[in-house]
């Protein structure tokens, strides 16, 4: 892992709400602090409603985690692009986050219950 980011495993349940629904909820997140960035809490897949996903054409590089690839919510209150991102296959030294999603908590809501 690069030594400017640092992940761990914080304790309790987490959960992702957009428009009134629930996109995420698991006690199984990790977080993930960047040199001053804010800390970013990222979700396991099997614990997101992917059904309310949708990938975009959207992507970014960065160059400690590798390509990021994004999706936008698609409820029954209208769509939010861009709402989350995932490192489909990150780099080496970021492994851990394979098969995590991360959401911009501007864009919705993400809490610890």
């Amino acid at each position: 892992m690069t030594e400017h980011i640092k992940i761990r495993e914080p304790k309790g349940t987490w959960t992702v709400r957009a428009k009134g629904a629930v996109l995420a909820e698991s006690s199984n997140v990790l977080e993930l602090t960047e040199g001053d960035y804010p800390s970013v809490i990222y979700f396991p897949r099997d614990d997101v409603g992917m059904a309310f996903l949708e990938k975009t054409d959207s992507s970014t590089v960065c160059p400690h985690k590798g390509a990021a690839t994004y999706y936008a919510f698609h409820g029954k209150s209208g769509i939010v692009p861009d709402v989350a991102w995932s490192y489909e296959t990150p780099l080496d030294a970021m492994a851990a986050i394979t098969g995590y999603l991360a959401f911009f908590g501007g864009k919705v809501t993400i809490e610890e219950l």
